[in-house]
């Protein structure tokens, strides 16, 4: 199989499969627990359909949406993640410039494999995500270098106060960096194509935290810097003192209750994300779809909401749309891409989301994004 010949995310996720070793695939691939979460996520969808209207006329769809005050010519984009350079050796600078070629918001992670600096230049709304270190400069270091390289958004993710328990890490020896145990030593043996990119590109590290980890290269497991570095204290004052410092847009990423989607409002949150950190942190969560209702008709018409999880039909974005969320993320949508083909797979994923989006869009009878509402839904007793 090749990237043209992947025509969704299942058939990206069998590529990436086929292409990375076992223990990054199954980083990807896995949730917490029993994943039972992780599984929900997609599930979720399949509980409500959409309600079609015909002869309304539609000759072009129009995809764009604000969300957080940004211009976005899709209403999807890719969640940020750790590490992307471990999935492919263009990392985190395929997805940027995917994100600008379709338009759409550019989000990165605070474990990100690149500099901010060299994503500056991206000319497509940017999203920085961001944890709450213990080490104040930290984190202010983080906003002082977002500020200068043009980033529009800060998302702080809420939901990590500990590392959800992902057994398939520990039984792959998934670690970053990484630990080889003999059957991972084999997997990574098998996949040669791999381990040359790796070796022959520049050094795997994370630059954002560079001047603030002792260990050389950042030899810090991801255990380590969630046991280590994050602040588990954080409350509601911390994100209103964050959002301040920041003093531009400004979302809270991990909410999955009306009582903290209330507080975000309260706070002067311009978004949030409705998330359980793809079913990777607390097993046995509800799923984001499965409480969007709720959400969007307590503080829906306060501040934009962005759902994010199991994401990997144009149908399942406009479910959401439908209910009232203002735009959709996904990180496995893309990475499975990314893993697959660099640059030119995350542009394919993201072309295909937009062909079915469009293509939707027309069999629903909707010219735009304003014109799906609960109308166009009914969910199954």
């Amino acid at each position: 199989m090749r990237i043209k010949d992947c025509y969704n995310s299942d058939d990206f996720r069998n590529l990436a499969k086929k292409r990375l070793p076992s223990p990054i695939f199954h980083y990807i691939d896995g949730g917490a627990d029993d994943e039972v979460t992780l599984t929900r996520n997609r599930k979720a969808y399949e509980t409500c359909d959409l309600v079609p209207n015909v002869l309304t006329g539609v000759e072009k769809v129009d995809l764009s949406t604000t969300v957080m005050g940004q211009k976005l010519e899709m209403p999807l984009f890719c969640s940020p993640t750790a590490s992307q350079r471990l999935f492919h050796h263009e990392g985190e600078h395929a997805v940027a410039k995917a994100a600008e070629k379709f338009g759409t918001m550019f989000s990165i992670s605070s474990l990100a494999t690149i500099d901010l600096e060299s994503v500056s230049s991206i000319n497509t709304p940017k999203m920085f995500q961001v944890y709450y270190h213990k080490d104040k400069g930290l984190t202010e270091s983080m906003l002082e270098k977002c500020h200068e390289a043009n980033f529009d958004v800060l998302a702080l993710t809420v939901d990590t106060v500990a590392l959800g328990n992902r057994e398939r890490d520990l039984r792959t020896g998934f670690t970053v960096p990484l630990r080889l145990s003999l059957s991972s030593i084999l997997s990574f043996i098998t996949h040669p194509s791999w381990g040359i990119n790796y070796l022959t590109h520049s050094k795997f590290e994370l630059p954002i935290l560079k001047k603030h980890i002792e260990e050389a290269n950042f030899a810090i497991a991801l255990s380590d810097y969630f046991s280590k570095m994050i602040d588990v204290s954080i409350n509601w004052k911390d994100a209103e003192e964050l959002r301040k410092k920041w003093g531009r847009e400004f979302c809270i990423k991990g909410i999955m209750s009306v009582e903290d989607a209330q507080k975000a409002v309260d706070i002067g949150a311009t978004g949030i994300i409705v998330s359980n950190h793809g079913g990777r942190q607390l097993d046995g969560s509800r799923a984001p779809f499965d409480q969007l209702e709720e959400i969007v008709d307590a503080v829906g018409d306060k501040i934009d909401i962005i759902c994010e999880g199991g994401i990997s039909r144009g149908t399942h974005v406009l479910k959401a749309l439908s209910l009232g969320a203002k735009a959709c993320s996904g990180a496995r949508m893309y990475l499975y891409a990314l893993a697959a083909g660099g640059q030119n797979g995350v542009e394919k994923a993201l072309s295909n989301m937009k062909s079915e989006l469009i293509r939707d869009m027309t069999l629903m009878g909707c010219q735009n994004i304003d014109s799906l509402s609960r109308k166009n839904i009914r969910f199954r007793n």
